[in-house]
């Protein structure tokens, strides 16, 4: 009978050692023992749009890249209602997803009030900080963090000049209800008055305002300046028609906003601001990262794109000039 009990004891001791390796496995290459893991992702976007769009697609494209066959995602859109993102992110709350990827300022907003546990990951989103999401964009300290669209707006202010040298009363248009379009109003009106240039705010706070807005601002303005603003962006072919029929170019935000309309910028890949923040979702899924102490991360100035509307250009009779048509063809 003794002898029994120590082989007992002896099996339970060997088991006990074989458990405690295999914890200390996960815990120092979560890589090799989550190899086989499906990670669920619950990806919120605002509305739809191009650049929110590519910014999608590029989170997806190098998420499945790093991690083939380990990503299952559930992609809603909340067209452009605040309820609706609550609603959404709700949802994955419920269904315990791994990580919640948030589009746009609005839906970023919506999930960080829905958990504080699930990792989140959020893209599109011009200031978090401004916008409440996170304790500083340096150390965000909490389970949010992800990449920032913040303009080169000192870039698109000297663009503007170079188009429109006799400027002197420049439109900036801005959806009034967002955190980050006001932010962006700011910054543009404190870079184009350092230049003597007098602005003008055209605020909106839905779609059916735009035409209206757009008409108040005919023969008041020289130019107009939108940056990434979601709700205009996603309808650049009405205050398109209106400016451009009267001669007024906008400079945009972002590359999408002027092939929908616009007349130039220097602006964000939208598409490569989804891959970066993929590589920040591996670091954390895969890695075991903290967000808490994952840095806001920025496009680097180097990849920002320059694009006109060459049709727009010559319905404006702009020509442009020698320097940035030589930038097109770099």
């Amino acid at each position: 009978m003794k002898k029994s009990v120590k082989v007992t004891a002896l099996l339970l001791t060997l088991v006990m050692v074989v458990v405690f390796a295999a914890c200390g496995a996960k815990t120092n290459d979560a890589t090799v023992t989550d190899g086989d893991k499906v990670f669920r992702v619950g990806v919120i976007q605002l509305l739809e749009h191009d650049a929110l769009n590519a910014n999608y697609q590029g989170f997806v494209d190098k998420l499945n890249e790093l991690m083939p066959g380990q990503v299952e995602i559930d992609y809603q859109n909340a067209q452009g209602e605040q309820t609706n993102c609550t609603t959404i992110v709700n949802k994955f709350v419920s269904d315990d997803v791994d990580m919640i990827f948030a589009i746009a300022t609005p839906a970023a907003q919506a999930a960080k009030a829905a958990t504080s546990d699930i990792p989140i990951l959020i893209s599109s989103v011009t200031d978090p900080k401004e916008a409440a999401l996170v304790d500083s964009n340096e150390v965000p300290g909490g389970n949010l963090t992800g990449t920032s669209d913040l303009n080169p707006i000192e870039q698109q202010s000297d663009l503007l000049l170079q188009l429109v040298p006799d400027a002197k009363t420049v439109g900036v248009f801005y959806n009034s209800g967002e955190d980050n379009s006001i932010f962006q109003y700011n910054l543009a009106k404190a870079a184009l008055e350092a230049k003597g240039i007098e602005v003008q705010a055209y605020t909106v706070s839905d779609a059916t305002q735009l035409e209206t807005v757009a008409q108040s601002s005919v023969g008041k303005i020289d130019a107009a300046y939108i940056g990434t603003d979601n709700l205009i962006a996603s309808s650049m072919g009405t205050i398109s028609k209106v400016l451009t029929e009267a001669g007024i170019p906008i400079i945009c935000g972002e590359e999408n906003m002027v092939v929908n309309g616009g007349t130039a910028t220097y602006g964000l890949n939208y598409y490569n601001l989804g891959v970066k923040t993929a590589e920040m979702a591996y670091d954390v899924l895969v890695n075991g990262a903290d967000t808490a102490t994952m840095a806001i991360q920025y496009l680097p100035a180097e990849e920002l794109d320059f694009s006109v509307n060459k049709e727009i250009l010559a319905q404006l009779n702009i020509e442009l000039p020698a320097e940035l048509e030589a930038q097109l063809a770099d």
